[in-house]
């Protein structure tokens, strides 16, 4: 996007006022430039004699050339944009074949003396506040950085792109910048413009490609509602200010960052609200998890994942706190394992006041549970209030075949996209619920999963026909399961029909295993041979378009696997790579 003529002009004559501010004048920064330029020619006649007199005095006239156009120079076209070496708090050291611009110059001239910096904040031309911010940032000014951030003259502040890793010190005298107003409800300065100050990684290179990307740039939508008391309004000062923040609760020492964040929030609460798109609880821990809870805009957060045992106590005092999540999206919910909770009356009782819950939850579209105990028998009072879902993972999870039946009548899962079966026992289930489940979502199924689920034969057999009409189905992963060499033929000859589907994973046959160990021990390595022969020759007849990939050993905690493919010369090529989760599934 170009800048308009009348920004441009402005900005040339508020240039001039905080030019003459400097140490030296523009004549004498030029000069200074000179000096440099000649000094890095010797070095360069000394030392790169490898480059071609040519390119040297090119890049010399160049040099030369853009000192004539200070505008240039400073910020106002597109050759002056933000060096990368700013970047994630990187070397501020000039490259040798790069001489320092006289934007960079100038502004190294501006903070030599702190106090002249920030009474000249008003009339910064807004295209230099990203790459001063960043200058000032690196170095640690706190004093200038609290000034900017008061004047910051941009609706977001993108924060969590600027460091790779931020320092703690000055993350401080940013929030101190905002306390000045904040807390001390000054009248806010007439250029200040900031609503969110976005600490996630939410905007690749926005740094780099400073202004008038950063003034693009609009607040995130964190909310789907903003507050609804007229003290809160948009356009009053009493408008609270959001940090947009990612967070991870864990047991053991909190992460400094973090920890400061919740607590500087929890005080702010009125005027703050910490908003966290993606929260993550790796704690049992229910006062941790509460405290937390505490700073946070519960209608912010879009993504929760749950992975660690809890006990009841912790289960009974969180479970009210998705209600107010009502905006979640995406649930994660695991290691709550059946080894430690037998009792069918508690099983009963969990699986109603989850559901309960759940059932609040009208934007929930990925459910993804995994070694959750109470769902032995009670999927229907999970699943039965939820609205129609995107994505369903269950592993690990103890079914009933009641469970898999009512998983084909359920409303919430007719729209299926991606669905997952992992380590969930069906030897001694009928056929016929997963196959209506698939019949039901052929139109919509792009990924699925029936992992681990000891499929037979027989069970194969019948639901072939309803798989081969997903014809939307991308990417199937079908091992783990105890099938022969004739029922894998059989399933790649229905899946070679399935134009879009582009990678599937399946078992080695029990025909690769010494009996009577059949699925159950190593591989042996003669028959697993002839094998693969049998296959090589049935895939260049079928012609599939799919990646296909036979697993012949698997580990889901490391979540790792071994897998024999064909390559381009025709032959088998073992690798080992790591089990694809949902996440990592184009979707």
């Amino acid at each position: 996007m170009g800048l308009s003529e009348d920004v441009e002009d402005k900005s040339l004559v508020r240039l001039k006022g905080v030019v003459s501010c400097c140490p030296f004048s523009l004549k004498a920064t030029r000069q200074t430039t000179k000096t440099i330029n000649a000094k890095e020619k010797q070095m360069r006649l000394d030392k790169c004699c490898a480059v071609p007199e040519w390119q040297r005095a090119r890049d010399e006239q160049h040099t030369l050339g853009a000192c004539s156009q200070s505008p240039v120079l400073l910020g106002f076209r597109e050759p002056c944009t933000p060096a990368p070496h700013l970047v994630h708090i990187r070397s501020l050291k000039m490259s040798i074949r790069t001489p320092p611009t006289l934007q960079h110059l100038a502004l190294q001239s501006l903070l030599s003396k702190e106090s002249q910096a920030i009474s000249v904040l008003e009339d910064l031309p807004v295209l230099l506040f990203p790459p001063l911010f960043m200058e000032v940032y690196a170095q640690g000014r706190t004093e200038v950085l609290k000034a900017m951030v008061q004047a910051w003259p941009f609706p977001c502040l993108p924060l969590g792109d600027l460091a790779e890793s931020p320092d703690l010190e000055t993350f401080k005298a940013v929030l101190d910048g905002l306390d000045l107003l904040l807390l001390a409800k000054k009248e806010r300065p007439r250029r200040w413009k900031l609503q969110v100050v976005d600490l996630r990684k939410a905007h690749p290179e926005i740094w780099i490609r400073g202004y008038p990307s950063m003034a693009q740039i609009s607040a995130p939508h964190v909310l789907t509602e903003r507050p609804t008391d007229s003290r809160l309004s948009v356009g009053t000062e009493e408008q609270p200010l959001i940090l947009a923040s990612d967070l991870i609760i864990r047991d053991g020492t909190q992460d400094a960052f973090q920890a400061y964040l919740l607590q500087w929030a929890r005080k702010r609460k009125g005027r703050v609200q910490l908003c966290s798109t993606k929260l993550q609880i790796l704690s049992g821990s229910i006062s941790k998890i509460q405290k937390a809870l505490h700073a946070v805009r519960l209608d912010s957060i879009q993504e929760l994942v749950v992975n660690n045992f809890w006990h009841l106590e912790t289960m009974r005092k969180f479970a009210p706190s998705l209600d107010q999540m009502k905006n979640l999206c995406l649930l994660t919910f695991s290691k709550m394992s059946v080894d430690f909770y037998t009792c069918s009356r508690r099983n009963l009782w969990y699986s109603g006041k989850y559901a309960v819950h759940l059932g609040q939850l009208q934007h929930l579209r990925e459910l993804r549970v995994h070694d959750v105990f109470f769902l032995y028998g009670r999927l229907p009072a999970i699943l039965s209030s939820l609205t129609p879902l995107n994505t369903l993972s269950l592993s690990s999870c103890p079914l009933k075949e009641a469970d898999l039946r009512f998983l084909c009548q359920c409303p919430c899962t007719r729209q299926l996209k991606h669905l997952r079966l992992r380590s969930v026992c069906m030897g001694r289930f009928s056929p016929e619920p997963l196959r209506a489940l698939l019949e039901q979502v052929a139109g919509t199924l792009e990924t699925l999963a029936l992992e681990h689920c000891d499929i037979t034969d027989a069970q194969l057999s019948a639901m072939l026909p309803a798989l081969s009409q997903c014809s939307q189905l991308r990417f199937l992963s079908f091992y783990g399961n105890h099938i022969s060499v004739a029922a894998l033929h059989n399933l790649l000859r229905h899946t070679a029909r399935l134009g879009h589907l582009s990678r599937g994973l399946y078992p080695a046959p029990l025909e690769s295993y010494r009996p009577p160990h059949w699925g159950l021990g190593s591989l042996d390595p003669e028959r697993f041979a002839q094998v693969r022969a049998r296959l090589e020759q049935a895939l260049r007849d079928m012609g599939p378009n799919q990646k296909v990939q036979i697993c012949t050993d698997f580990c889901h905690r490391r979540q790792k696997g071994q897998f024999y493919s064909l390559g381009p010369d025709g032959s088998w090529m073992l690798t080992h790579e790591g089990l694809p989760s949902l996440s990592d599934l184009p979707m």
